[in-house]
């Protein structure tokens, strides 16, 4: 038997396994590194956080990765070369992580890397009548095996596609076995670049269990940040948009897309919520002489009303009371506190961080990662039924060392 498979059927048979989850998301802020003790799999499954690092990309490497990022005409010469130095910055961002943790590569297990994601093209927005859903994550998962020595899990959305799914979101898989509660019904909100949720209703029954993107979350914030902004990134603790006044017209504008007319669940990204959408809505709301603070404004309450319109509709043709829902916050969004605040104006119900749950909000969806490794490695295909969005599969492709 190869070494390696050998040494996997090892990992497999484990009481628990050390696994690093990567994830780095449309924001394109940097890579979350997360090391995770995992034990069980299934709805026995078991995390504990050992180390959690967030490291910056630096403007070269955002440079180069928006030179493919989004765009239907790009240099493909470009995209090849990104995918194999992507997987070797990766894999040395996981090196100097495990130097400065002074944790060995031989005490890890698994990595299960997500990936950069460079395009998301679900039918309804490609509308190309032959080809199917498709996405795209670069930094090759073989660089990230040999360059570290670790075996790595890696593509994980195509394996939802070919299911049948669009390759997203698929935090639902980690949400339902390590954050649902018998008797509890909880959202667990992440508002990343795109917000999503995963709907955990108290009777944990997998039939009614589902996630759904709801539109953008930080995306064409920070995007309008940039371009009037260039010295940011993003709009710290909401310091431009609080001094703006939310232009109505414009929001109206906005939130006029059949994407948002959509049954649940369904997924998106900056293909549609780009620079080229918000110049559209502002043209035909005549708003084009709008000031910097007010554009922001509008755009957080744009985020904040989608996502909220979002779970209200989940919950209206459920058994259950909105007011009896606890919305668990994550991603780049929680640290916004004008989103926040009016997300908890918009919802009648109980707020919390995912911290509040034992996982840190900013290291949650790299965690999500380890977990489907540790499941395609440990545990199986969990039935979630027949509906929709979720697929009852394994995923993530394996690259071993050498």
């Amino acid at each position: 038997m190869n070494k390696n498979i050998s040494h996997l059927y090892q990992i497999a048979q484990k009481e628990s396994r050390k696994i690093i989850g990567l994830m780095s998301g449309t924001s394109l802020d940097g890579l979350d590194i997360a090391l995770c003790e995992i034990s069980g799999s299934g709805q026995n499954t078991a995390v504990k956080l050992l180390e959690f690092e967030t490291i910056i990309y630096s403007e070269d490497i955002k440079i180069e990765i928006r030179k493919v990022f989004a765009k239907k005409n790009i240099d493909f010469e470009q995209l090849v070369v990104l995918n194999e130095w992507i997987g070797i910055l990766h894999a040395n961002m996981i090196n100097d992580a495990l130097k400065k943790w002074n944790i060995p590569a031989c005490e890890v297990d698994l990595i299960a890397s997500h990936g950069q994601t460079v395009l998301h093209a679900p039918k309804f927005l490609h509308q190309l009548e032959k080809f199917p859903n498709a996405t795209l994550q670069i930094g090759d998962g073989d660089h990230i095996a040999v360059k570290t020595g670790i075996i790595t899990l890696s593509d994980f959305r195509q394996k939802h596609i070919a299911a049948g799914g669009e390759g997203a979101p698929l935090a639902v898989y980690g949400d339902y076995f390590i954050f649902g509660k018998k008797g509890e019904n909880r959202i667990m909100l992440n508002m990343g670049g795109i917000a999503n949720f995963t709907y955990l209703p108290a009777s944990l029954n997998p039939e009614e269990t589902f996630v759904t993107d709801t539109g953008t979350g930080n995306t064409l914030i920070d995007l309008f940040v940039k371009h009037n902004f260039p010295e940011k990134s993003y709009d710290k603790d909401a310091e431009i948009a609080k001094n703006g006044k939310v232009n109505q017209i414009l929001l109206y504008h906005l939130k006029d897309h059949d994407f948002f007319r959509q049954s649940f669940p369904k997924t998106i990204g900056p293909e549609l919520f780009g620079y080229e959408y918000v110049q559209n809505a502002m043209l035909k709301s005549s708003q084009n002489t709008i000031s910097v603070e007010d554009l922001l404004a509008t755009l957080t309450r744009f985020s904040a009303e989608t996502i909220a319109e979002a779970i209200q509709l989940a919950v209206k043709n459920t058994s259950y009371r909105i007011e009896d829902f606890k919305i668990y916050i994550s991603g780049g969004g929680a640290n916004n506190p004008l989103l926040v605040r009016w997300l908890k104006e918009l919802l009648p119900c109980h707020f919390y961080k995912s911290d509040d749950l034992g996982i840190s909000s900013d290291a949650k969806e790299a965690v999500l990662f380890a977990i489907l490794a540790n499941e395609t490695v440990s545990g199986g295909a969990f039935n979630f039924g027949t509906k929709k969005g979720i697929p009852s599969i394994t995923m993530g492709k394996i690259s071993l060392p050498d």
